[in-house]
């Protein structure tokens, strides 16, 4: 495991225990510690060789194999701050990235994994993800990602076996699962998505945890039978890149027209929005919002049935609720 050299292996070792002792001071671990030893274990610097920072000039591009000393400190440095790293560009846009490692943290605890589960990750990403679940499974089988672009994806699989994990990474659709890898006891998704598709209930087991990014929250959903599941947001904000293929969400267009500066500056209210879009209108998502004490994500939720899933607030069957798309 490793590749680089001395000097650079120590500075990661430094840099990733720091990581982990100040994800574990804000609590990320709090719901499931045996996290901590994953995330001290995978060198996060093997999933980015490189990576780009944003500055007034456009992207600068920090790598591993700089021929400047300086210059790989930055990287080594930079790969275990706890912030997102762009790792994919195109045309200006963002394709890839590596996510927020105490945003993860968050989510992995919040996933409920146990030894022996099945866990599919839609987004392969860096891979870095996919090799913390396989570090705290302990077996490798154990871990399907799937990711839609095969230079991604490739590159995943290159990262996992440079660090010694080898998952099961497939070239697909997420937003289809993967059947012929099912069932599966936990699926994480680590993009956003506009809705829940309904392909994976399918590839799930009774009582199923899923995880996805929905409306800049996180969803956790337990999943009863192919047709059924539901579940509550975490208390977290969450921004990921937008899932691409079949199920990939189309940006909408909002009207503050009406409303009070107040409104577009508040991060509940725009999760609201973006929970009820296409079936709440904004001014109506604004009285609601100010009847019910400004609502933190934590009091919704969606239920899925048969053909129906709809978004609520407090009560799947109470007064707020809105048919998802």
């Amino acid at each position: 495991m490793g590749g680089y050299d001395a000097r650079t292996e120590e500075l990661a070792a430094g840099a990733r225990a720091e990581m982990v002792r100040k994800i574990s001071t804000e609590g990320a671990f709090t719901a499931d510690p045996r996290w901590r030893e994953p995330f001290a274990r995978v060198p996060r610097h093997l999933f980015v060789p490189y990576y780009f920072v944003a500055t007034p000039r456009g992207y600068e591009r920090r790598w591993g194999e700089s021929p400047d000393p300086r210059a790989r400190e930055r990287w080594v440095c930079g790969a275990y701050a706890d912030e997102p790293l762009a790792t994919r560009l195109r045309d200006g846009e963002l394709l890839s990235s590596s996510s927020q490692p105490s945003l993860m943290a968050r989510m992995l605890a919040a996933l409920r994994v146990e030894d022996g589960d099945r866990v599919l990750e839609v987004g392969a990403g860096t891979g870095y993800n996919a090799a913390l679940l396989a570090e705290r499974l302990g077996d490798d089988d154990l871990v399907t990602s799937v990711e839609l672009e095969p230079e991604i994806a490739e590159s995943a699989r290159a990262h996992l076996a440079a660090a010694g994990y080898r998952p099961v990474v497939v070239t697909g659709d997420g937003a289809r699962g993967v059947p012929g890898r099912a069932p599966f006891d936990r699926i994480i998704a680590t993009c956003a998505l506009p809705t829940v598709p309904r392909a994976w209930l399918a590839q799930c087991r009774p009582g199923a945890r899923v995880l996805l990014p929905l409306a800049t929250g996180v969803l956790a959903l337990t999943v009863r039978d192919a047709e059924h599941a539901e579940g509550r947001f975490l208390t977290t904000a969450a921004y990921f890149v937008p899932l691409r293929g079949q199920g990939r969400a189309e940006p909408a267009d909002v009207c503050f027209a009406g409303l009070p500066r107040r409104a577009r500056e508040q991060d509940t209210f725009r999760f609201l929005l973006a929970l009820g879009r296409g079936a709440l209108d904004p001014r109506e998502a604004y009285a609601l919002w100010g009847r019910e004490e400004e609502p933190e994500r934590e009091r919704y939720g969606v239920t899925l049935a048969g053909d129906r899933g709809w978004a609520w607030l407090d009560d799947p069957e109470g007064l707020y609720a809105w048919p998802l798309p």
